[in-house]
């Protein structure tokens, strides 16, 4: 299928406190834990993001589909609670995506996708056009919302469309599992990345992107291609960065885990809503020790995400914030 394109737009004035799209999927989490219990949780990785970003004080606003369902509406009432924008939410009868996540000895979570014919698939071109009036000032996309068709093929062109001004994040957060065309996924994940000013991802993400046989190779080609900054995360092991200014190794703070479920999304949205919080942008990816700082703090965020069950994002306060 050809990519979709949307027409470049120039620069727009912005206020202090910039706009941040998050696009992607918004979905249900069904976390079984080890005695079988199941609940469910609102969840979807830049859902999850987005509400990290709400959160932390940012001027965040969802875009992707949600359904009339039960569920549908347990994911908008959520994002409301939050301070997340939903004018950009798509509306739909089709049943909400449903994921299993499975829990084990570690807190870890293992995943099982129930996609077809549901939510998220199906954010088409005119959807995405919506997220450019006005023109955000930050755009934050990944996951599953880059793996499947339309919804892939249209944030691709809504990362192509923002101007040059626009701070663009991509978590790969890859879903091997979940990704139906592992060579029109990397075709079209190496057009997305060619244009991000920060690419956060653990070492699974960038081995199955397989841009070079090692994370540290892949971050430095991406450095090399134009990308800002590159984060490579490591569970309980410390994060890494790279930038032009050189390498960042961030420890990740002990604390007792629940489960993971979106530790990698508060990371990133975390990272983004201190990132812009601190007046920054492409030109201070450059700089180690802003990045460092910025690192450290999306790596508290993250640990304390894991330190309760399902994706619940630290607050403002609880990150020690006025």
């Amino acid at each position: 299928m050809a990519a979709a394109s949307l027409p470049a737009l120039e620069h727009e004035p912005r206020t202090a406190r910039r706009r941040i799209v998050v696009g992607g999927e918004a979905l249900i989490d069904l976390i079984i834990d080890q005695a079988g219990r199941v609940t469910p949780a609102a969840g979807g990785g830049q859902y999850n993001a987005a509400r990290a970003i709400a959160r932390l004080g940012g001027d965040v606003h969802f875009l992707g589909r949600m359904s009339d369902d039960w569920f549908g509406r347990l994911l908008l009432s959520r994002l409301e609670e939050d301070g997340v924008g939903t004018g950009l939410v798509v509306p739909t009868t089709d049943p909400t995506t449903l994921v299993l996540a499975e829990i084990d000895t570690r807190g870890v979570a293992h995943y099982h996708w129930y996609i077809d014919r549901t939510t998220v698939p199906g954010l088409q071109l005119e959807d995405a056009r919506r997220a450019l009036d006005p023109v955000p000032g930050a755009l934050h996309v990944g996951t599953l919302g880059l793996t499947m068709e339309p919804v892939a093929d249209s944030l691709a062109a809504l990362v192509a469309a923002v101007p040059r001004d626009t701070f663009v994040m991509v978590d790969p957060n890859c879903r091997p599992t979940a990704t139906p065309d592992l060579a029109v996924y990397r075709t079209r994940m190496a057009r997305v990345l060619d244009r991000a000013d920060i690419v956060k991802g653990s070492d699974e993400d960038f081995a199955f992107l397989g841009l070079a046989d090692t994370p540290e190779a892949s971050a430095r080609l991406l450095l090399e291609r134009g990308v800002g900054a590159v984060i490579v995360t490591h569970g309980a092991e410390p994060a890494r960065a790279w930038c032009a200014g050189g390498e960042v190794l961030v420890p990740v703070p002990r604390v007792e885990v629940v489960d993971t479920v979106g530790a990698g999304d508060a990371f990133g949205g975390a990272f983004l809503a201190h990132w812009l919080e601190q007046g920054l942008g492409r030109t201070e990816l450059g700089d180690r020790a802003r990045l460092e700082e910025a690192v450290s703090f999306a790596a508290r965020a993250a640990a304390f995400n894991c330190t309760r069950a399902g994706a619940e994002p630290p607050t403002r306060a609880e990150m020690g914030l006025a």
